[in-house]
């Protein structure tokens, strides 16, 4: 009977204090068993093809020239003298500026945000080391979920806004620079 009054007292202090459970169903991070793996909401990855090619050239030729010329005669009497001006200028001038550049990477990034629109904001950044030369890739901008393959990438020239940075660091990249002192001299005209 004792043992009776125990559990009878103790259901009783659990009902009137109300039992609190937890669900182990978060409706947030739910996703169907036959959902697809597409990246769709905030701290999703996905893959990004980098395949950027770009090439400009341009080119001008310039060419003016300009001859003025006055001349008069004056007379007085028998004498007669001649005065002449004459100016005249030349200028030739040509440029050409030709620039190509090639980017092939593969990179993760991480979706920040979900725009009001159900697109995605994307950033992520990769650092490789080869032979004491670091690289490093950097990439955002926004995607739409309806560009994201079965497999969750999407390629560079779908992404709006692109923001893409390639930089290198290392002996190569330094020796590959313009020293300060020619930066200078090319500064002052020489």
């Amino acid at each position: 009977m004792k043992v009776a009054f125990i559990l009878l007292a103790c259901l009783q202090a659990a009902v009137l204090q109300g039992a609190a459970a937890q669900s182990l169903f978060r409706e947030e991070t739910w996703r169907g068993l036959t959902a697809d793996n597409k990246a769709f909401r905030a701290g999703d990855v996905l893959t990004v093809q980098v395949f950027e090619n770009s090439s400009a050239s341009t080119s001008a030729e310039t060419g003016t020239r300009r001859v003025n010329g006055l001349t008069g005669e004056v007379r007085y009497g028998s004498r007669s003298s001649q005065l002449g001006i004459g100016v005249g200028s030349e200028f030739d001038g040509g440029g050409a500026t030709q620039r190509a550049s090639r980017l092939l990477a593969t990179l993760t990034v991480v979706v920040q945000e979900v725009l009001p629109g159900g697109q995605l904001r994307i950033a992520g950044t990769q650092d490789l080391t080869v032979n004491d030369e670091s690289q490093k890739v950097r990439l955002e901008g926004v995607v739409r979920p309806v560009d994201i393959t079965d497999g969750n990438v999407v390629q560079s020239t779908r992404i709006a806004d692109a923001r893409i940075t390639y930089v290198g660091e290392g002996d190569i990249t330094e020796r590959s620079r313009r020293s300060w002192w020619r930066q200078l001299l090319d500064l002052v005209g020489f």
